[in-house]
Formats: C-alpha cells, structure tokens, sequence
C-alpha cells in the first residue's frame, strides 16, 4: 500500500444549486457534513469576488460547524486575504479567478505574478494558513512557488481530464513529472480540477501527490447515485489507484 492520498471534497456547487433558485436548499454546510460521513479528508469552498455560489455566511459556518479542515480557494485580492485571515481556515489556495469564466480556465501564473502575489502569500503563511497555489504542471511555475514561500502546491488537472488519446497520455506524462519536480523542490504536490470516475486513477496512482480535490463531478453524480455513494466510489478508485 502505498501513502494514504486525502480526498477534498469541493462544495461550490451544492451553493450552485440553492442560488440558481433563492432560499436556504440545498444547504452546503449539509453537505460538507455528509462528504464527513462518507470519508472525505477535507472541504474545499471557494469564495468568489462576485459571490456567485459560495457566500460569506457559508464560509462563517463552514468554520463553526464542520469538523474537517477547510481549503478556502480565493482570489489574490486584499479584500479575500483579509476575509482569510479572519477566519483562519487550515488551508487557503489561492487561484486565478475573472469575472467572465464558468470555472477556473487554468493555473496561476506565479512566475509573472510574484511580486504582487509575495506579500500575500506571506501574510497569510504568518497567520499559520497553509498557502497553496494552483497552477500548470510546468517547472517554471513550481520554483516560483519554492521561491515565494507557499508550502504547496495544486496541478491543474483540466486540461488533462478534456484530452483522449495520446494527447491524455502526453498530459498524464506531464502531471506526473511535475508532480516528482515538486516533490524533490520540497513542495507538498495536490492535484485537481474536472476529475471523475473516468480520469481520477491515472493521476491518484501517482505517488507524490497528497491530495485530490474534486467537486463538480460529485455534484453532479450525486444526482443518480446519492453524494454519500458518489464520494464512497471516488474513494474507493483512489485508494484502489493508490494500492
């Protein structure tokens, strides 16, 4: 067996749900309890600018009511570093983020964006948050996380997850190359973005990476299968991977 890889669950989309409409249903906070039950490691929320799924109040609750750690994902603004400082969740991934998008279309560009991300980045590593950037599965940008003094980092698995062919096999070379690169750089290697049943063993058998978060995708299956069954074969595929 080789080292236990955790499973964060994303409930952006759960809140998704209950603002398409108005109203209090489906709660996230619910279902953060529930990815609990079903054997998530950890929950991941991410709080955008323009609030269009998870809220400032789901945060606050998210802390005070659920037991597993908290991975807020966040734009590198002041107004979402000082929302992360006073609330302190255990984890904060910082993504790029603009308006126009569905979802997060790719990784941060830290090598281009250092010297207004440092200051950021070292506010909260003081605070104690554990800073995570979310970027490609390039080289170039993971010595710039080293350099910048983020303890981990997230590949972006989407485009990964849209190949087929030997344009998924070139992708799924290049995951597992960063991941090895962040490895020996002395970085803790998470991965995630747009992962399924179908995608999620090739990346979770690679062993230096920690963490998967996934979301959508539950969401989702959750639908036909339940979200407690969804999480349940997502574990089971990872674990299995992992073996």
């Amino acid at each position: 067996m080789g080292k236990a890889l955790r499973l964060g669950v994303n409930i952006d989309h759960v809140a998704t749900i209950r603002n398409a409409r108005g109203g209090h249903h489906p709660d996230p906070i619910r279902a953060a309890l529930a990815a609990a039950q079903a054997g998530a490691d950890g929950i991941t929320a991410h709080l955008r600018e323009d609030r269009r799924h998870i809220s400032d109040d789901d945060i606050a609750r998210l802390i005070d009511e659920v037991h597993l750690p908290l991975n807020l994902e966040m734009a590198a603004t002041p107004e979402m570093v000082e929302i992360a400082l006073r609330h302190r969740p255990r984890a904060a991934c910082i993504v790029p983020e603009r308006r126009e998008e569905r979802t997060t279309e790719g990784g941060l560009d830290v090598v281009h964006g250092f010297r207004h991300l440092e200051p950021m980045v070292g506010r909260l590593v003081d605070a104690g948050i554990r800073v995570s950037l979310f970027v490609e599965p390039d080289p170039a940008q993971l010595d710039a996380a080293v350099r910048i003094g983020a303890p981990v980092v997230e590949l972006h698995t989407g485009a990964y997850c849209e190949a087929t062919g030997d344009e998924r096999r070139a992708r799924l070379e290049r995951l597992t190359a960063a991941a090895e690169y962040a490895g020996r750089a002395g970085l803790e290697c998470h991965a995630g973005h747009g992962l399924g049943y179908g995608t999620v063993t090739a990346v979770a058998a690679i062993p230096t990476i920690a963490e998967l978060n996934i979301g959508h995708f539950l969401v989702g299956e959750a639908i036909f299968i339940g979200f407690k069954e969804a999480i349940h074969t997502m574990r089971r595929l990872m674990d299995e991977a992992r073996a």
